[in-house]
Parts: structure tokens; sequence; C-alpha cells
């Protein structure tokens, strides 16, 4: 699964617009290095999302390609 369609179905951004322009200004970080929108997302990869001053870090632990919004945390597992 692309990581803006990844992004937008486990619901760590709104929309997969917002998520594209997010990865074009460098913003998102997969395994520590700058990804594109088109990046592959595996299980097992952390991503670093930056919100302005906030850092949100997560693990994928899950890929689907639809989830209902109860489940959407169920995707990833938040990393400190």
């Amino acid at each position: 699964m692309r990581l803006d369609k990844y992004l937008k179905v486990s619901r760590l951004i709104k929309r997969r617009t917002v998520a594209n322009e997010a990865c074009d200004n460098e913003r998102v970080s997969v395994n520590g290095k700058p990804a594109r929108a088109s990046y592959e997302v595996k299980l097992g990869d952390i991503i670093e999302i930056k919100f302005g001053q906030k850092t949100v870090k997560v693990e994928v632990t899950e890929i689907n390609e639809h989830t209902a919004k109860a489940d959407a945390p169920a995707m990833y597992k938040e990393l400190i």
C-alpha cells in the first residue's frame, strides 16, 4: 500500500491530499529517511510524522485497504 493511502486509512492524517503534501514537504520519514508518497509501506516500518512542534512516531502493525474508524488505531503501534 502507498504511504499516502496508509496515512489516510489509518487516520494518522485526515485526507490523502494532505498526506501527499506532507510527504512532498519532507515532514514524513520512514525508517529514518524522508519518504515519498509512493513509498510501499511494509509491516514493521517506523513512520515519523512532524506536525509543527509535535512529532508522532508509529510502527506499522497491520495493512488494510479499508478499515472502520474504531479499528484504525489497530493498524499501528505508537512509539515514544
